[in-house]
């Protein structure tokens, strides 16, 4: 799905269905989720093999792959990355930092959130009247959940770049029917190239029941309006 999603982009791309049986972990890994269930220890197993045969694909050695602030993963040095699982589906992106400056994915399962006051709480009225109107003209796709997804991904996405807490309220997105959306950002911005960051842009995929939202910042974003 991401592959498919982000065929065009500079990144390496590595996704799965299933579980290996037996799924490695690092000591140091396997230390940060001992006290997890099993389903949080084979999720978390998971994502990072994806993520270290991703790296492999750039020549990047095995490396435990740990939460940082924020559950942040860090990364090699040198290494701009992603990471995002979801029921039935986990992946992971990497890239060279001399080719992308950040990136941010979600999957998230392609059905309406279990709660509908969840809304409320991360969109605006300007949000949910435009998620309104493309709930009468495309009423088979979910959404609520396409928008909780892309603030996740705007959020993966700025978090690297400032070190900052970025909350659903501070992002305001713009869903399009064709594949795309638009993240303004309400709060000020990271600097890049002496230029401060007005917002993101991403594109979305539903397909085998997930839903999933991604962001490539290039090194030199163009404005959001153009």
């Amino acid at each position: 799905m991401l592959g498919t999603l982000l065929a065009a982009e500079p990144v390496t791309v590595v996704e799965t269905r299933e579980d290996p049986a037996d799924p490695f972990l690092f000591p140091e890994e396997a230390d940060a989720v001992a006290r997890a269930v099993d389903k949080r220890r084979r999720e978390f197993a998971t994502v990072r093999q994806c993520a270290r045969t991703a790296l492999a694909g750039l020549g990047v050695e095995p490396v435990p792959i740990l939460p940082g602030p924020r559950g942040a993963p860090r990364w090699p040095e040198g290494i701009v990355g992603s990471m995002t699982h979801c029921t039935g589906y986990r992946a992971a992106v990497v890239a060279r930092d001399s080719a992308v400056l950040s990136v941010g994915i979600d999957a998230e399962p392609a059905a309406p959130l279990a709660d509908a006051d969840v809304l409320n709480l991360i969109t605006d009225e300007t949000e949910r009247a435009a998620l309104a109107g493309l709930g009468v003209r495309h009423p088979d796709v979910p959404w609520d959940r396409l928008v909780f997804s892309a603030k996740e991904s705007v959020y993966k996405t700025w978090f690297p770049l400032t070190g900052r807490w970025l909350g659903f309220e501070d992002a305001r997105l713009d869903l399009a029917p064709d594949g795309t959306f638009a993240a303004t950002l309400l709060v000020p911005g990271p600097r890049v190239e002496g230029r401060e960051l007005t917002g993101f842009r991403g594109s979305w995929l539903i397909r085998d029941g997930i839903a999933v939202t991604a962001i490539v910042l290039p090194l030199t974003p163009p404005p959001l309006g153009t």
